[in-house]
């Protein structure tokens, strides 16, 4: 990518470029482009989330229509995503869907104000890990309980049961026709999907998740195969805006850490896809305050509505961009496109088979799985490979919010823990004198092994502790230094002497044999 040019300028009005030629109709058909991939994966999400089919449409047409129109990024595209259906499904299960749209109103409102609040940039210094592990541990949960969607079964409610009941599952369905016949076609659309990216470059102007699921459909419809359709209610039927006593139930602990979770976890996979977006283009730089505000309108639109929430979504932006789109334009046309098909053809959804939709979801839920990055990442940064891991498996076993909150407690003590670096080297002078040098910095996190090297000094031998050399040196283990340098030597040995940058009274005991203090002041000598 060429670097930024001053026409690139995030001040640059983005919609500057429709003035060229060409970039009208190159993002007139970007927007089809980008519509034919968020139809199916609207509609899927919303079903793996436990929601009528039409409210993933809804959030669809909010993240273009809404948020498309709002500055921040101008290329990404927003709507509902597979890494907030696990979150989504637990908070619909454990509140209703009546108290979704107050969950997601409430989680606009935050965003809104982090955004005001210059917060944006924030989200950026959250640990690479820490995001992968979490759609590492949706990706799995996804998986495994959309393989009981395929096979028409119903999903067991926490993560460990879906995976452990995957050999009853696969028992169950081998001895059902019905059953072996909704798998056959989630494996067949999954099939699809896998394949599609090597047929000719004609095949693909139709995108993967449209094809393999019109496909599905079409073979279901043709043979008159017996699998469960989605179940369609109408777009006005199917939105349910918040009550007052849903609004009212807000202030309970169970919703506000439900509502924390999905303001992070939306929040961070916006302004991570939006990094991502702006490196696969030259145009306008995204704002990241401002795009987290444009989230939060979103999102509260959203809520109004009791639709599901939305986030900016990697494999619709991709599509946007690598289909030649040169300005939101793009992205609002998408929302218009569905817009038209929810009105026009509500009626379509009916006939798209509930397995299909599950195959696209299993497939989404691979690719969320960063497998090519995981042994190059425990080779080189071991560290960073266990905090993966962990809010991985976290997630899969305990849920969503606790394992992102454990993946970035366990991120914050490894950075804490790879910056107390410090050397502790232990020299004798000529004189007998014994010199212990630190350099680095000295925590409360690496006072053991600094309190190893120093109590296995000698007590009868004069000893100087130098710190002139610590870049850091935290209160804990400046407390416990000067106690060592206090109790130490023997009484009839000189005082350990401790050398640092600011002066520091030192106690020790007396050399007549008592246990009288007198007071030593240590040598501090500060060196320019």
């Amino acid at each position: 990518m060429s670097s930024l040019s001053p026409s690139s300028s995030p001040w640059r009005s983005p919609y500057r470029a429709l003035r060229e030629p060409g970039v009208l109709r190159r993002d007139i058909l970007a927007s089809l482009v980008v519509f034919l991939v968020a139809l199916p994966l609207c509609v899927g999400v919303a079903v793996a989330s436990g929601v009528p089919a039409e409210l993933g449409l809804v959030t669809g047409i909010v993240g273009g229509l809404v948020v498309g129109c709002l500055p921040g990024s101008a290329l990404q595209v927003s709507g509902p995503a597979a890494g907030l259906t696990v979150l989504v499904f637990e908070a619909v299960r454990e509140f209703g869907l009546s108290m979704l749209g107050a969950i997601v109103l409430l989680t606009g409102a935050l965003q809104i104000a982090l955004g005001l609040l210059r917060c944006g940039r924030w989200f950026r210094a959250i640990s690479v890990s820490v995001v992968q592990g979490m759609l590492a541990g949706i990706g799995l949960v996804l998986i495994f309980g959309q393989l009981y969607t395929m096979a028409g079964a119903k999903q067991p409610l926490s993560g460990m049961d879906k995976i452990t009941g995957v050999p009853g599952l696969l028992a169950d369905t081998v001895g059902d026709t019905t059953a072996l016949t909704a798998a056959a076609v989630g494996l067949g659309t999954i099939a699809v999907l896998v394949l599609w990216p090597k047929l000719p470059s004609a095949a693909r102007v139709v995108p993967a998740p449209l094809a393999a699921v019109a496909l599905a459909t079409a073979v279901t419809a043709g043979f008159g195969l017996d699998v469960a359709n989605v179940s369609v209610r109408g777009m006005v039927d199917a939105i349910q805006p918040p009550g007052f006593g849903d609004l009212a139930d807000l202030g309970s602990v169970a919703v506000l850490g439900t509502v924390l979770a999905f303001t992070l976890i939306a929040s961070a996979e916006s302004l991570f896809s939006a990094a991502a977006v702006d490196r696969m283009h030259d145009g306008p730089r995204t704002h990241y305050d401002k795009e987290l505000v444009a989230q939060g309108v979103g999102n509260t639109v959203c809520g109004v509505l009791g639709a599901l929430p939305m986030t900016a979504v990697i494999v619709r932006s991709s599509a946007n961009v690598n289909a030649g789109a040169r300005t939101p334009l793009s992205r609002i046309l998408h929302g218009a496109w569905l817009l038209l098909f929810a009105v026009l053809l509500p009626a379509a959804l009916g006939i798209i088979p509930l397995a299909a939709l599950a195959g696209v979801l299993v497939h989404a839920g691979c690719k969320l799985i960063p497998v090519k990055e995981i042994v190059p990442l425990a080779r080189t940064h071991r560290g960073e490979a266990v905090v993966l891991a962990v809010t991985a498996i976290a997630i899969v076993v305990t849920n969503m919010f606790e394992g992102v909150i454990l993946g970035l407690v366990l991120a914050v003590a490894k950075s804490a823990w790879d910056t107390s670096h410090v050397h502790v080297d232990v020299r004798e002078l000529t004189d007998g004198r014994m010199v212990v040098t630190l350099t680095g910095n000295a925590t409360f996190l690496r006072l053991p092994r600094i309190l190893e090297t120093l109590e296995a000094m000698p007590q009868d031998r004069p000893i100087e502790l130098d710190l002139t050399a610590v870049r850091h040196l935290d209160h804990a283990c400046r407390t416990t230094l000067e106690n060592w340098a206090l109790r130490h030597n023997d009484s009839g040995t000189e005082a350990v002497r401790m050398k640092m940058l600011p002066t520091v009274e030192v106690k020790s005991k007396s050399e007549t044999g008592d246990d009288a203090r007198s007071e030593t002041r240590a040598t501090a000598k500060a060196e320019a």
